[in-house]
């Protein structure tokens, strides 16, 4: 029968593998046995049976024969007959599934019936050992004794191994996590070979010593059934452990290749529930550690129960369909790939049903019946939700990777459209030398169209991520332990100031607490909140970390706007990127911006400037290579303080320069600069174009750099970041580091005069009812030259730091007479919250009222004031933006339009003592003050000088109605601006960059605008939040020896015969080589230019003019003046003649009032001593010539007077003159310090 029903396919000898050539003409593989083909022949007798056999082998057709037959070859010993054997594969998992149950049942059962029976006998012993009582021995115990150690050793026994085992597959040990995806592993590969057998018979001959498949399906299952024990072991509910889904795929899969080997036959049967095991997909990959996040896992999880539940559905239609029903004797079987029932089983999930393949036998069309209930609500719920997660996960989820030999630096905070454009508007200029830096952004939420529009303009440079810095696994994706630093940008918009800064304090730590190395800048809003910057262990301003506080910068510009209009604009632009913009015609604009233009650099001094003194280079700098050199990087020579070096600016021709000095520069871009790295003496030296001035074959150049650290890397080192103002005590041959009147000496050693540092004017705490002045108060008072705040916070304002602006104007480099004045006009309530940190300032006092009140504003004699100071309310809670500068705007609107009556001004101040600005009795030649005769009084308050504060760039356009800007014009094109008369926070964005590529500058526009704050002054600060006293000391008095701002005028003076046509270049090599001057900057008026005479007094800006740039006599210079140690006491030289001028008009800056008995106090010195004093300052001030002062009172060009004084002006001043001698003698309410 094997050789006639075989087809004679094996009997040719083609079907050497089993099966043969009969194999591969069954194309159903559904064999039937040939002995019961009719179902109605059963009980038939045997020859009736051998009818019936002959009757249908002439009725069936061949192929029909051929499907009844098992494959067989010779050489694979199978059942002769062709019968098929699988229900023997399916008893084996059946029988040992329920043979299992059974036992582990009838274990339960009887473990429950032993329970019980000894529960009852336990019972009724324990009532025999409580009748018996003391009857019973000790000796009688002993067995019961021991007999429980040895159960209590049993069980621990058996716990032993239970644990053991439960640590082997829980994947707590390394080992278990070996095992546990080596289990899966080979999971999938068992279901890979049912993939590649799928394509075989459902059931064959096969001989295990030669069917390679069947061995490594063989070896998987002896794996899997190790395991089983190890997880029958472990489990607790023996029973729950049976009826799992692990379980069950082992219950039929492992019994049956065991059954396959035994019978030399290979049955496909349900070896497709390996499949279930893709639902353990995701906590394999979460023991390998790569999931982490929960879209993550639930994606995983969601797919692999899917796939896997298609796969085991489409396995047994495949069984089935190809089988055919058993009680139709397998002969509705049809032939489909697995492949085709997985298509079949999608097609009917998603209810599509094309009807190109379908279930023909009863088995397939039930099993479809239910699985299409249960498929389809799947489908509907699953495959939703899988393209949710998918397109919800994050488009910038990725991570960042690292390019070789380019460095990167992470930005991260406030991500807006704004703070990015800004940012890389600067950090991507032009004009930097080598920009070989990648920027990655980090927020946690994904960029709009715009940003993202923009990120995409700048890819090559320019990549986002979307997380947060306080996640560790964000930090690792943006790789932030190799970043080059981290910027953190600050919302300076926001409503609560110390909430953002908190942010930002806690993006400090969660970066340093996953890389400490790092190098961060940060934004703060307020400055009180800098001191818990200094909180963090790994916080350290030497390796290059910086706060950028916004508040002390711009509080600081404002305040060197009144000392020096217009300065406030000049700084912000010198550190701003600006490109040229080139102008033809003769307009303001054109001269503006070509200062614009200039940037500030830093670059080391070649050695052939070694020995020279610090003006000597500054001139052959800007002589010969066209470059302004505004200070230098000083190492001291001392041994203890070698280490550490400082910022001097215009040190002045005492300090002679080192090798290796870095040098401070402003030019138009970083290559100029380079020339003072190139300059060789002998080989530039006749080079008139400085443009020529490059490398030379000069052995130098090498030597140039440090010999321990490149450039970069040293100014990275923060051994540059103190300031200049408590640099190391230079011995000078001039004995001015400690005044030279002995009694002054005796008063400063006694009386505490400045801070702790010396770097500021300090008094003893006042309180604050002891400075208010009521409105009457204010009238009966004369104030002149002062500065007026005007301040729109309320109680429940953010606080704005105050003190920074004050402590510019109490810097200790200024005189204790040279001292504005300074008048706050506000809400009580606010500045009560700000006073204690300025109830330590000399020469303060308090108005309350409001800016918006023409009372109070005349009150405080605001026509006299020499700057009015306008700032913001801080209300950034505004839905439209338009309106958080609205109080700002209408005050200065309202001081510009109020008028001032000019001869009642002059007289009231006459007949209580006090003669306006420029009009002193004792100067009868009414000097002239930065280049302008000074006029009474002023009538308009257009003439007021005023800075005001803005929130919004584009409500510039609304303080100027006369002005012609855009409403799209950029802040620093606007007129308001290049005037300094408007100044915005926004302009400070341009420091994160240029602090990031060169930390001096911080460092440099820190000492420039705060007047000497130092980090040694603001840990002070952090520990008391206020200023300490101190007494005075040669140490503490050298800290006074430092540069200051002021404004030269060109109109009168040592300097008048090159303001009429002169060269710039001229002015600065005269006044640096005469007087150690170092001039930077004209202010010059708006009109100027014009051929005709112009009534406007408005001025603009010029940095850094070149050397043939043409002056006229109304220029104000910009200058570096050194600090005039007698500026107090009688001087000829010329070197001190801008104190002078502040002594001749000394009741410009002071505070006067009508003498009063109930309110004079009382003072050691007699009357006529006092009148005797004031009688030798009021002659020799009359003596002095008066040539230039750095107050900007007099800066602002409302005065301006380019012709002679009129007749009636001089007629009006000898009235003043002749009534003076009536004035009883004038007697100064000083300070209470």
């Amino acid at each position: 029968m094997a050789n006639g029903g075989g087809g004679g396919g094996g009997s040719s000898g083609g079907g050497g593998d089993g099966g043969g050539g009969s194999g591969l003409r069954m194309s159903s593989n559904i064999h039937a046995n040939h002995l019961s083909l009719d179902a109605s022949s059963s009980s038939s007798s045997s020859s009736s049976s051998s009818s019936s056999s002959s009757s249908s082998s002439s009725s069936v057709h061949e192929p029909k024969m051929d499907a009844l037959i098992i494959p067989v070859t010779m050489e694979v010993p199978c059942d002769s007959r062709g019968q098929r054997m699988w229900w023997a594969f399916l008893a084996s998992s059946m029988v040992t599934f329920f043979g299992g149950l059974f036992i582990i049942l009838l274990w339960r059962t009887l473990k429950y019936l032993w329970t019980v029976c000894c529960h009852c006998g336990g019972k009724t012993k324990e009532a025999q050992k409580i009748n018996n009582g003391s009857s019973q021995a000790d000796g009688t115990l002993k067995p019961v004794d021991e007999k429980e150690e040895v159960v209590a050793a049993e069980v621990g026994w058996m716990t032993s191994v239970k644990d053991w085992a439960g640590v082997m597959i829980s994947a707590q040990t390394l080992t278990g996590r070996v095992l546990v995806v080596l289990v899966f592993a080979l999971s999938i590969g068992a279901l890979v070979i049912y993939f590649i057998d799928s394509s075989n018979p459902i059931e064959s001959c096969q001989n295990f010593y030669k069917d390679f498949t069947l061995q490594i399906d063989m070896a998987f299952n002896v794996f899997f059934l190790l395991y089983f024990g190890l997880r029958f072991i472990a489990a607790n509910d023996k029973l729950w452990f049976w009826l799992e889904v692990n379980s069950v795929v082992d219950f039929f899969t492992v019994p049956p290749v065991f059954v396959s080997v035994y019978l030399n036959r290979s049955w496909l049967g349900l070896r497709f529930l390996r499949a279930l095991r893709l639902i353990q997909f995701s906590e394999i990959l979460q023991f390998l550690n790569i999931l982490k996040t929960s879209n993550s896992i639930k994606l995983v999880n969601l797919l692999s129960i899917f796939i896997s539940t298609w796969l085991t559905a489409a396995g047994f239609i495949h069984l089935v369909e190809n089988s055919g029903d058993p009680w139709e004797n397998f002969q509705n079987n049809q032939a489909l790939t697995y492949w085709e029932c997985v298509y079949l089983l999608m097609v009917t999930m998603s209810t599509v049903g094309y009807g190109d393949v379908y279930a023909k036998t009863t088995l397939g069309r039930l099993f479809m019946v239910f699985f299409i209930l249960g498929g389809l609500a799947m489908f509907a719920s699953y495959v939703p939700e899988i393209i949710e997660l998918i397109g919800n996960r994050k488009k910038y989820g990725g991570s960042y990777s690292a390019v070789s030999g380019r460095k990167h630096i992470v930005v991260c905070g406030h991500i807006t459209l704004e703070s990015v454009s800004n940012f890389l508007k600067d950090f991507l200029h032009k004009d930097r030398d080598d920009v070989n830096v990648e920027i990655v952004f980090l927020h946690n939420i994904s960029p709009n169209l715009e940003l993202e529009a923009l990120f995409k303009r700048h890819f090559t440079q320019v990549e986002f991520y979307q997380g947060s810095v306080l996640n560790p696994h964000d930090l690792a994706r943006v790789k932030i332990e190799s970043a080059d630093a981290c910027l953190i940008l600050a919302n300076k918009y926001c409503a609560d100031p110390d909430a953002e800064d908190a942010s930002n304090i806690m993006r400090v730590i969660s970066i340093k607490n996953y890389h400490p190395k790092i190098r961060i800048i940060t934004q703060m809003l307020q400055y009180h909140n800098k001191a818990h910057l200094l909180n963090i262990p790994s916080w350290n301003w030497k390796e290059g970390d910086d706060a950028i506080c916004l508040a002390e910068l711009k509080l600081g510009f404002i305040a060197q706007s009144c000392l020096a209009q217009g300065l406030s604009t000049m700084l912000a632009n010198l550190f701003s990127m600006r490109s040229f913009i080139k102008i033809e015609e003769d307009t303001w604009q054109k001269y503006y911006l070509e200062g614009v233009s200039n940037e500030m650099y830093t670059e080391y001094l070649s050695s052939a400037f070694v020995g020279l003194s610090f003006p000597t280079v500054c001139e052959l700098c800007f002589v010969k290579l066209k470059l302004l050199m505004i200070a230098i990087e000083y190492k001291s020579a001392n041994r203890e303080s070698r280490s550490r070096k400082r910022i001097l600016i215009n040190p002045g021709n005492h300090l002679k320069i080192q090798e290796g000095t870095l040098g401070f520069f402003i030019a138009s871009d970083a290559k100029e600069v380079k020339r003072a790295f190139f300059y060789c003496k002998a080989c530039h030296d006749d080079v008139t174009d400085p443009k020529r001035i490059k490398k030379c074959g000069c052995r130098r150049l090498e030597d140039e750099q440090p010999p321990t650290l490149s450039p970069k890397k040293k100014q990275r080192n923060g051994g540059m970041r103190n300031s200049p103002n408590s640099s190391p005590k230079l011995m000078r041959h001039d004995p001015l580091l400690i005044p030279g009147n002995d009694q002054i000496d005796n008063m400063d050693s006694n009386v505490k005069k400045y801070d702790s540092t010396g770097m500021f004017h300090w008094c003893a705490p006042k309180e604050i009812e002891k400075v208010i002045l009521t409105r009457s108060e204010a009238a009966m008072t004369v104030l002149s030259g002062h500065v007026v705040v005007c301040i729109f916070g309320d109680v429940s304002s953010a606080l704005i730091g105050l003190r920074n602006l004050v402590m510019p104007l109490r810097a200790s480099n200024f005189h204790y007479h040279e001292l504005k004045h300074i008048v706050f006009v506000g809400s009580i309530e606010y500045l009560k919250r700000e006073w204690e940190t300025l109830h330590n300032f000399p020469k303060v006092s308090i108005l309350p009222g409001t800016p918006l009140s023409r009372a109070d504003l005349r009150a405080v004699n605001i026509n006299l004031c020499d700057m009015c100071v306008i700032l913001s309310a801080n209300q950034n809670n505004i839905d439209d933006t338009s309106l958080q500068d609205k109080e700002c705007i209408l005050a200065s609107l309202n001081i510009k339009s109020m008028q001032f009556d000019d001869s009642i001004g002059v007289l009231q101040a006459n007949s209580q003592g006090f003669t306006p600005p420029g009009m002193d009795r004792s100067s009868p030649d009414n000097s002239p003050v930065h280049g302008m005769l000074r006029q009474p009084s002023i009538t308009t308050g257009v003439n007021i000088p005023i800075i005001t504060e803005l929130v919004n760039d584009t409500n510039v356009q609304f303080l100027d109605q006369d002005d012609d800007d855009d409403p799209d014009t950029e802040l620093y094109l606007t007129q308001p601006f290049a005037c300094g008369t408007a100044f915005a926070v926004s302009v400070l964005d341009s420091l994160m960059s240029a602090t990031y590529f060169n930390d001096n500058i911080l460092t440099l526009i820190r000492t420039l605008v705060t007047g000497g704050a130092t980090p040694e002054l603001e840990a002070l600060i952090a520990e008391e939040n206020a200023l300490r006293g101190g007494y005075s000391t040669p140490q503490t008095l050298a800290n006074r020896d430092r540069c200051r701002v002021a404004q030269l005028a060109l109109l009168d003076g040592p300097f008048a015969d090159l303001g009429d046509g002169g060269c710039y270049g001229d002015l600065f090599c005269k006044a640096l080589k005469t007087y150690n001057m170092l001039c930077f900057g004209i202010y010059r008026l708006r009109d100027a230019h014009l051929s005709t005479p112009s009534q406007c007094t408005k001025r603009y800006v010029i940095t850094n003019p070149p050397y043939e740039f043409e002056l006229v006599p109304t220029d104000l210079i910009f200058c570096l003046m050194q600090f005039d140690h007698n500026a107090g006491q009688s001087r000829a030289s010329l070197s001190h003649s801008s104190h002078s001028s502040q002594s001749s008009s000394k009741k410009s800056s002071s505070v006067h009032s009508i003498p009063s008995t109930a309110n004079r106090p009382n003072r050691p010195k007699s009357r006529e001593s006092r009148d005797k004093q004031n009688a030798t300052r009021m002659t020799r001030m009359g003596q002095e010539k008066k040539w230039f002062t750095d107050e900007p009172d007099n800066a602002y060009p409302r005065n301006i007077q380019t012709k002679p004084m009129s007749t009636h002006m001089a007629n009006q001043i000898n009235q003043y003159k002749s009534t003076s001698s009536l004035i009883p003698p004038i007697r100064e309410v000083e300070d209470e310090c």
